[in-house]
């Protein structure tokens, strides 16, 4: 307690008065941010170039600042130029130079910029500062914070020595006010603004402007300097009814000539249903005027738009206008994100077994045993395609409710099956449909590849365009999945009976393709090796039956009786079951008794020479051709290839299981040999054909055909002086325990024809189907995507060619690049797909654009050449620039459709009664010496509409605020709309000499 009541231990509260206010923080805030910048000091760049703000590149960075707890954004804006060296700057300067805002106040190379901003139209500066509430803060920028603000700015620039210019946003953001202030050595910038809802009738002139430009400069001097005038009106049209808009909505009813909802099969519709072009802006100006030669009051005015001589012409786009190609891939996306499988769409499924309908086991077992003839129906008319299962489904359900009609249905069959229709001359024109996309394709061929889709002369190809014009006419989803249902069954029909899958490439699948077109392959391949199967084991009983009947006629013993049995013989060969599938070919009688007969002659001949064969009495099967001059090394007889089994197709999901089977086995020694025995079952039949086919030969000769470079051969001589090559295996090859060896003491000499299958094509066709049936609509739309992409681009690229736009072509490239990468991948990602989708509607935006302007300005009924390719010229401006120049004004060919086009929307505008019809005007626009005066003083009503908007830059150089002040630049800009009205002026100061 004593410690506690010690004077000594009592502590004082100091307060520190040189600690930095709220204020004070909040400037060296913003002279810590330009310094970062590196904005401190003078900097000087090139004068600017005629256009360089709309050709040049803005760039902008950010910062955050604080007042107390009240955030701001700092954001500079630069147009992004080169400085000049200090040595150049040397050369160039002048004592006293000013500040590079003050210089560019004076430039009339850039003025009316189209795409800038709002500060840049308003002032023409290259360079400047705004500091504004952040977005977080709602609050708005009153006038005494307004003014702290503008201290605040006044003591940064002044410590800094930063001479580029500093705004401070106020009041809200919507109106876009701003102050502003630069500062050089020893002269000010004040940059201020007005801002109206309605324009003042003393202002609202040429006239009245010049009284306020000249009262706020309020120069001391008489006479005062000169006043240069830069004047522009737009005029806005609106109204395009005269020119209808030239693209037709689609029929959706229409069924007629092989064409669905008015379009051809295999096609994808075009173009834009609302005309993409909204407004057509008209700017009329006068560069570079002086105060006296222009006379603009409330009682007359010199301005007239066809005088004007300059004209420029902008184009506003309608925000999302409905195009076709863009409607149909949105839609046909959309089913990527649905979960319903083709049972919950369709109802009971179709590809159920018959025998759940059926138990009767009697019935089976008769359908097992009694000997049938397989039948193989002409594949005339698509009536003769419908399946059982077809059958099936139509009792399921019925006809009324399927969402494609039968006369559809079958039209969109015969398209993707022209095989079945019987008629040639289809499948040719089906063929020759696809030639302009053909076309296209030889222009990058390997498209299909880069996206991973089809052929455009595919199967896969057309039904994805197919599925695509079902989903968007015939009953969306549920249509997609009645439509896949009968491609199934289609498919199940042709593998049963034998008829190859017509629009798929022979040969194993495609890598290079979609998982689907690979599976259509591999069935396509499995229908083949069945077929090739059948005809063999049909062939091979015809033989057996002609061979019997010749015997019987010889013998003179035939009888009706006999004939029927044979005939019966044939069908039971006919109708042999594929049970025993393990053999290409079932072998006859005669066959087994000559392998039985040769056998025992070669087990003979190997008991007579003490174990070794008698090569020479085992006759040779299964010879493709003999290998150039190489001979046998044990008998010399000449070195045959074999007929060998093809290796088994696979498709790049059965690689990629495959590949992780071996992964799993591990890198063990058992692991290693088991994965070698599983890789080499195709080795091991290529040996049992060589086997067959050389009698007598050895591994050694195996090699030399199968692998060369496991044989060495090395030049020596003999004893007798002679050359001679000597051949060895490699040394891989002589391991202890290699795979080669054991396979070839294993392999017999069986042919390619009597050996297992290495390809269970009854198996694998089973799994297509099986893999076929079990997707879901959505899976359809994922495995199809690829190719709608790749439909859609070639269309894009089809209707770009006839309209010439680079842009479209950029867009092109960049699609061709971002989807190459994107689809390559076996689940792509959905959001960047869209924006694929995305890029393709704006391409199809901006040639539907094209057209519009092209009907418009009526390029097509241009006679002249040259006036031709003058609009062509100018149209494909519109769609690249912001704005364009027109060729002559009012007076060239161009000035002259775009002043009929206002006239007459005028004259529409202008009329009262609803029936008026527009009044024939003359061909060509009022000449400039025409002694019809359009002006507001000869009581005459103009037929040109009267400006939207008007806007006037006032310029001079005059000393403020004494007469023997310093010359300075002052600006002021104004813009007067319907509802708008707004001065923005820059007022410069001498601060040396006032």
């Amino acid at each position: 307690m004593a410690a506690d009541s010690d004077p000594e231990s009592e502590v004082f509260e100091i307060t520190d008065f040189t600690t930095a206010s709220e204020w004070e923080r909040f400037v060296s805030r913003i002279e810590e941010v330009l310094n970062n910048w590196k904005l401190i000091g003078s900097t000087a760049r090139n004068l600017l170039e005629k256009g360089e703000f709309t050709s040049g590149v803005w760039e902008e960075k950010s910062d955050e600042i604080s007042f107390a707890d009240y955030k701001f954004s700092i954001t500079h804006h630069y147009l992004k130029q080169e400085y000049l060296t200090d040595k150049e700057i040397k050369e160039e300067s002048e004592e006293d130079a000013l500040p590079e805002a003050m210089q560019d106040l004076l430039s009339m190379s850039n003025d009316f910029p189209p795409r800038a901003h709002c500060l840049v139209r308003w002032y023409g500066l290259r360079e400047f500062v705004i500091i504004a509430p952040a977005a977080s803060n709602d609050a708005v920028v009153s006038e005494s914070k307004c003014n702290l603000l503008l201290s605040s700015i006044s003591i940064a620039l002044g410590n800094t020595g930063c001479q580029v210019t500093l705004f401070v946003q106020i009041q809200q953001k919507s109106r876009r006010m701003y102050v502003g202030a630069c500062e050089g050595p020893g002269v000010r910038t004040d940059f201020e603004m007005v801002h109206l809802r309605k324009v003042p009738n003393q202002y609202h002139h040429l006239s009245g402007l010049l009284d306020i430009f000249k009262s706020k400069i309020g120069c001391p001097l008489t006479p005062l300097p000169p006043i240069s005038v830069a004047i522009r009106f737009t005029y806005v049209l609106q109204d395009w009814q005269q020119y209808s808009w030239p693209q037709q909505p689609p029929d959706f009813d229409a069924l007629v000539g092989g064409e669905v909802g008015g379009l051809e099969f295999g096609k994808l519709p075009f173009g834009a249903c609302e005309d993409p072009i909204s407004e057509l802006h008209l700017a009329t100006t006068w560069p570079h005027l002086t105060e006296g030669i222009i006379v603009d009051n409330d009682v007359y005015s010199d301005l007239d738009a066809v005088q004007a001589p300059q004209w420029s012409v902008r184009v506003r786009k309608a925000d999302n206008p409905q195009c076709l190609l863009g409607d149909f891939l949105t839609e046909f996306f959309k089913l990527c994100r649905r979960k319903e499988s083709t049972d919950e769409l369709l109802g009971r499924s179709a590809f159920e077994d018959e025998t759940k309908e059926s138990t009767d086991i009697s019935q089976a077992l008769q359908k097992l045993t009694e000997p049938t003839t397989v039948h193989m129906p002409r594949l005339s008319t698509m009536s003769n395609m419908v399946h059982s299962a077809r059958k099936r489904m139509h009792r399921h359900r019925r006809v009324e409710e399927s969402p494609i009609s039968n006369e559809v249905l079958n039209s969109i069959l015969i398209f993707l099956f022209p095989d079945a229709a019987g008629d040639v001359s289809n499948a040719k024109r089906s063929t020759s449909r696809g030639s302009n996309v053909a076309t296209f394709e030889e222009e990058s061929y390997n498209l299909y590849c880069q996206f991973k889709s089809a052929p455009s002369d595919s199967l896969t190809y057309k039904l994805s365009l197919c599925l695509c014009m079902v989903n968007f006419y015939h009953g969306g989803m549920r249509g997609v999945a009645h439509l896949w249902q009968e491609f199934v069954l289609e498919m199940r029909y042709r593998l049963e009976n034998n008829y190859l899958i017509p629009g798929l490439a022979t040969g194993a699948p495609d890598l290079k393709c979609c998982l689907l077109h690979q599976k259509l392959q591999m069935l396509n391949c499995c229908i083949e090796r069945k077929k090739a199967r059948d005809d063999g084991r049909k062939q091979t009983a015809e033989n057996a039956l002609g061979d019997s009947m010749e015997r019987k006629v010889s013998s003179s013993k035939v009888t009706p009786e006999c004939l029927k049995g044979e005939t019966s013989q044939q069908k039971s060969w006919d109708s042999w079951s594929d049970s025993e599938d393990e053999f290409f070919e079932c072998l006859s009688d005669t066959e087994e008794l000559q392998d039985g007969d040769m056998k025992e002659e070669a087990a003979k001949g190997e008991e007579k020479d003490g174990g070794k064969k008698d090569i020479h009495k085992w006759r040779p099967e299964g010879r493709l051709h003999q290998h150039g001059n190489l001979t046998l090394i044990c008998t010399g007889d000449p070195l045959y290839i074999p007929v060998t089994q093809e290796p088994a197709p696979m498709t790049e999901d059965l690689l990629e299981e495959q590949s992780e089977v071996l992964a799993k086995l591990g890198t063990s020694a058992e692991g290693a040999h088991l994965r070698a025995r599983m890789q080499s079952a195709c080795l091991l039949s290529d040996m049992e054909s060589f086997k067959a086919a050389n009698p007598g030969c050895c591994l050694e000769d195996f090699v030399r055909w199968y692998s060369p470079r496991d044989y060495i051969e090395e030049e020596f001589t003999d004893e007798t002086g002679d050359k001679v090559l000597r051949g060895e295996l490699s040394a891989r090859m002589k391991i202890p325990g290699n795979m080669w060896v054991e396979a070839w003491e294993t392999a017999k000499p069986i042919p390619a024809r009597r050996q297992k299958r290495l390809f269970d094509d009854t198996r694998e066709a089973e799994k297509v189907l099986h893999y076929l049936v079990g997707l879901k609509p959505a899976d359809l739309t994922r495995h199809l995507l690829p190719c709608i992409l790749h439909a859609a681009l070639l269309k894009v690229k089809e209707e770009e060619s006839m309209e010439d736009i680079p842009s479209v072509r950029k867009i092109i490239q960049q699609i061709i690049a971002h989807a190459s990468k994107l689809l390559r991948y076996s689940n792509p990602d959905i959001k960047k797909l869209e924006e694929i989708i995305g890029q393709i509607i704006a391409s199809e935006a901006i040639i539907a654009r094209s057209r519009s302007l092209q009907a418009k300005f009526g390029i097509k009924k241009c006679e002249k050449e040259e006036e031709r390719e003058e609009l062509e010229r100018f149209v494909s401006q519109l769609l690249e620039q912001p704005e364009v120049p027109v060729i002559g004004a009012g007076r060239g060919p161009t000035g002259s459709i775009i002043y009929k086009l206002f006239v007459n929307a005028q004259r529409l505008a202008d009329s009262t009664e609803e029936t008026a019809t527009l009044t024939p005007i003359d061909d060509e626009p009022r000449k400039p010496d025409s002694s019809e005066e359009h002006r507001s003083s000869s009581g005459t009503v103009s037929e040109f509409p009267p400006p939207t908007g008007r806007e006037i830059i006032l310029r001079t150089s005059a000393p403020r605020p004494a007469p023997y002040s310093k010359s300075l630049p002052q600006r002021m800009y104004c813009v007067m709309l319907k509802d708008d009205f707004r001065l923005a002026g820059a007022f410069s100061s001498d601060t040396s000499f006032f």
